[in-house]
């Protein structure tokens, strides 16, 4: 006999028929009915135990956290609660699980505690939720780029190239850390290491994207980036997830439209394939908020939140609306924002973000049109507007309850343009000469995103840390697991 899911049984199976079933011990009460889960579902099936028949001392060791092996019947189920259950035959022990030391007992566990267990917090209701979500919109992600002609790259994690102009990364080196080769002049000497070079950890892929987007057409990256921000936020990570696409021939308006289709296509997969976790994470949720002040509490379930972005089209706005909008909005005059917004330039705070969204236009917003200083050298100049201000052709969509989730832009396509702001910023051109070469043969319009993914696990789980949306969290001074 085949070993069945409690996904499955819960959802397609008839009655009465004989079964058999692998899991983890949730509970066991009244040395009678257990409550087994096997990962497939927030569900729990019981099956049933008549103690009679069965050996005390195997009784015993039907521990939270043990892993057992079940045959029986299925059956429609006596009692409230489910609508099958299993009456057990037999019942074997294939993992004991000491209830002393066992740190995951079926009561309320802090989310600090559950990440000093984070190997085993995947046995909670709570993050077997979340960490089933964020695998279905990994699956979604790829689905939708799949379906629209994209090719998939990965680009390299280890690279010489700093594509952000961050300069917080992470050095990548074999050289003997006491005693390295020096230089001369007393610098260490590189080109001793393993590459030759000074080498790091990649912040983003989008530089090698684009080289391949200027050849296949549309491509699209999403793997691991690394920050070495000594940043203990609740939403930062030193190691995190991130999605860019890049499309040639394509400019901004062209970008917006597919950001926007992109979100919505993966957030409508969520709200259809996985119901049940995301109806058990927005009742943690309101339950989390009847423990706060009524001004601090959310408009909007998490499910409607979800369906706020996926129902409503997004208003696009330029930044310089955008600041006129905040800088006569109540909370700017009457000073209840941390950053007040005096001047156009301002580099905008989540704070600013949400207000647009949630308070001012009530729905998603993209903003475009960003002065040329707060972004990134590889974004397309704008001609100056009529007072004089370089703006940059680059565009964020903001979102409730989280602002900024897509950051993306038209690049700069145009060789002189490209050199001269990598001059003004002191970016070598001799390490990125690869990348002046696209300006040099066959340049072309071409634009692209950058979507960090635990932010969307995030949005899409209502978590509000995002330590706990990863499988384990990397965060300065912690590399536990």
């Amino acid at each position: 006999m085949t070993s069945k899911t409690v996904a499955q049984l819960l959802s397609q199976a008839e009655t009465p028929q004989d079964v058999t079933i692998k899991g983890w011990v949730r509970t066991f009460r009244a040395n009678r009915f257990i409550a087994l889960n096997d990962g497939s579902t927030i569900n729990n099936i019981q099956c049933v135990v008549d103690f009679e028949n069965f050996d005390e001392a195997l009784l015993k060791r039907i521990t939270t956290g043990a892993a057992i092996h079940v045959t029986g019947e299925l059956v429609e189920s006596q009692g409230k609660g489910q609508s099958v259950e299993i009456v057990v035959k037999t019942l074997e022990i294939l993992g004991d699980s000491d209830p002393e030391t066992y740190p995951i007992q079926p009561k309320k566990h802090s989310f600090e505690f559950l990440r000093e267990n984070a190997h085993l917090r995947t046995r909670t209701n709570t993050f077997s939720a979340v960490m089933r979500l964020r695998s279905s919109l990994s699956f979604a992600i790829h689905k939708y780029f799949n379906e629209n002609g994209f090719n998939y790259m990965h680009t390299p994690i280890v690279t010489g190239s700093d594509a952000e102009g961050a300069g917080e990364m992470f050095k990548v080196s074999n050289l003997d850390a006491k005693n390295p080769p020096l230089n001369e002049d007393g610098s260490i000497n590189y080109k001793e290491d393993f590459f030759g070079k000074e080498t790091n950890l990649t912040v983003s892929g989008q530089l090698e994207a684009e080289t391949y987007a200027m050849s296949l057409g549309k491509v699209y990256t999403f793997g691991p980036t690394f920050r070495a921000e000594n940043s203990n936020t609740s939403r930062h990570l030193a190691e995190f997830w991130m999605i860019e696409p890049e499309v040639a021939f394509m400019d901004l308006a062209g970008n917006m439209d597919l950001a926007e289709d992109f979100m919505k296509s993966v957030l409508s997969d969520i709200l259809k394939n996985n119901k049940e976790d995301l109806e058990f994470l927005e009742k943690r949720l309101l339950d989390e908020e009847k423990t706060k002040p009524q001004a601090e509490r959310s408009a909007m379930s998490l499910i409607e939140k979800i369906k706020f972005v996926v129902d409503n089209n997004f208003k696009r706005v330029s930044y310089t609306e955008a600041i006129d909008i905040l800088r006569n909005s109540k909370p700017n005059k009457k000073k209840k924002f941390n950053y007040i917004i005096n001047e156009w330039g301002a580099d905008l705070q989540s704070e600013h973000e949400r207000y647009l969204v949630e308070k001012h236009f009530k729905c998603p917003v993209i903003l475009f049109d960003y002065p040329a200083d707060i972004k990134a050298f590889y974004m397309r100049l704008n001609e100056p507007d009529d007072q004089g201000r370089e703006t940059v052709r680059a565009m964020d969509i903001l979102f409730p309850g989280i602002g900024e989730m897509v950051g993306g832009s038209q690049r700069e396509e145009r060789l002189d343009v490209l050199k001269e702001k990598m001059k003004a910023l002191d970016i070598d051109e001799k390490e990125l000469w690869w990348y002046l070469d696209l300006r040099k043969y066959g340049t072309a319009v071409h634009s692209g995103f950058g979507l960090g993914f635990e932010r969307l696990v995030m949005f899409a789980t209502g978590m509000g840390n995002i330590r706990d949306v990863i499988p384990y969290p990397r965060t300065p001074q912690n590399a536990e697991f």
